[in-house]
C-alpha cells in the first residue's frame, strides 16, 4: 500500500456491484482519477473506491491524500493491474 498526494481529475457516478463481503449481496462502487501533484504530466491513478468511500463525492481539482493498493490479477491468460483507494482524505478544495 501507498499513500499519495493528489489531485482528483474526476470521479464516476456510483454502481451497485455484487459483494461477498456484504450481507446484503451488493456493495456501491465508483471510479476516481487521480493526479499527482505538479503538472498536467504527472503520474495518474484509475482506482477503484468500494462501499461508504465510494458514496462520498469529491469534486474536480480537490487535493486529497489518497491510499492505494496496487495489486494484480490474471483472467484468461492476461494479466491486469488493479488499483484500489483504501483511504481518501480532502485537505484543499
Amino acid at each position: 500500500m501507498q499513500t499519495k498526494i493528489c489531485k482528483v481529475v474526476a470521479q464516476t457516478e456510483v454502481v451497485r456491484v455484487p459483494s461477498k463481503k456484504n450481507e446484503s449481496g451488493q456493495t456501491s462502487k465508483c471510479t476516481i482519477r487521480l493526479r499527482q501533484l505538479g503538472s498536467d504530466y504527472e503520474d495518474e491513478y484509475l482506482c477503484a473506491m468500494f462501499g461508504s468511500l465510494a458514496e462520498s463525492r469529491l469534486s474536480e481539482g480537490t487535493i486529497v491524500i489518497a491510499s492505494l493498493r496496487f495489486s494484480t490479477h490474471e483472467n484468461e491468460g492476461k494479466v491486469y493491474q488493479d488499483v484500489v483507494c483504501t483511504e481518501i482524505v480532502p485537505i484543499k478544495n
